[in-house]
């Protein structure tokens, strides 16, 4: 076996994803065993990694979960976070929301910031833990605060509705736009809404557009109801028409009564070029997985 590729691997596997698969092709699961049997934490999290996802190695969430477990307890919060979404899910073990939180937790304290997002999720709803808004906040306000663009949307949520947080929708769209500038679709998706109830259909049409692009349908339908009625764009039956139909496409049930509206004010030759552009859209404006 490759030595510095075995130092690679227990140096790089404490990132959230483990290295690329290409550099361990050299390193038989093998020896990655028994460096793990050794109680390298990183390479015990690396190796529930390889069973949680199947990789080089049959999928077994059972074995997953035993090597994360290992990791988890020498204090990896990568593994930490593992293991609570284990439990969270009952992959590989019986689900139990209060063990999902007690990892969760662990991670959290170290300032891991998807375990302070999961935490929080946890908080909001009352699973494994008593329903509480404001510990909700203070956790998503911590991961909100090193990036986190879901805990940013959550957070803006929170003060629209004024949950465990007094109410202020200039804070509300502060942090969904921190959130819509990294680039997450739900997160333009929303801020696109906030400008259209604001009346400023232009900024709403720019939002609504990122997230469509991204495959959100729900902007994708949003964005051919702006079409249709010139709202930040020309009115534009055919772009409402493509917009509709793809949303449609994408499972969006009420964008399929829209679309069969849209195609009634169409000529034959101009619906026709609608729907030529409408399936080169929805090969390129799929849902990113």
């Amino acid at each position: 076996m490759k030595k510095g590729m075995l130092a690679l691997l227990v140096i790089g596997a404490c990132f959230w994803a483990p290295l690329q698969a290409q550099e361990l092709n050299d390193v038989p699961i093998a020896e990655v065993l028994k460096v793990a049997e050794q109680g390298d934490a990183n390479v015990q999290f690396y190796l529930g990694w390889k069973y949680d996802k199947g990789e080089g190695v049959a999928q077994d969430d059972k074995q997953a979960v035993a090597w994360y477990r290992k990791a988890a307890e020498q204090g990896l919060a990568d593994a930490q976070l593992r293991l609570g979404l284990k439990y969270d899910d009952g992959k590989g073990v019986a689900k139990d929301h209060k063990q999902a939180v007690a990892w969760y937790r662990k991670a959290a304290e170290q300032g891991y910031a998807d375990a302070q997002l999961m935490l929080g999720v946890k908080y909001e709803y009352g699973k494994g833990v008593a329903q509480d808004d404001k510990q909700a906040v203070a956790w998503y306000r911590k991961a909100a605060e090193q990036g986190n663009a879901m805990a940013q949307v959550n957070l803006s949520v929170m003060y629209s509705n004024g949950r465990g947080v007094a109410q202020d929708h200039k804070q509300a769209a502060a942090w969904m736009r921190k959130a819509a500038e990294q680039g997450l679709a739900e997160a333009q998706f929303r801020l696109g809404a906030t400008y259209a109830d604001g009346q400023d259909h232009k900024q709403a049409v720019a939002w609504m557009r990122k997230a469509a692009e991204q495959g959100h349908a729900k902007a994708q339908y949003y964005l051919c109801l702006m079409y249709s009625l010139g709202h930040g764009v020309a009115q534009d039956y055919k772009l409402a028409y493509v917009w509709s139909s793809v949303a449609a496409a994408n499972g969006l049930a009420e964008a399929v009564k829209q679309r069969d509206t849209y195609a009634g004010r169409l000529l034959p030759a101009a619906l026709a070029e609608a729907q030529a552009l409408a399936g080169q859209y929805f090969e390129q404006y799929q849902p990113k997985s």
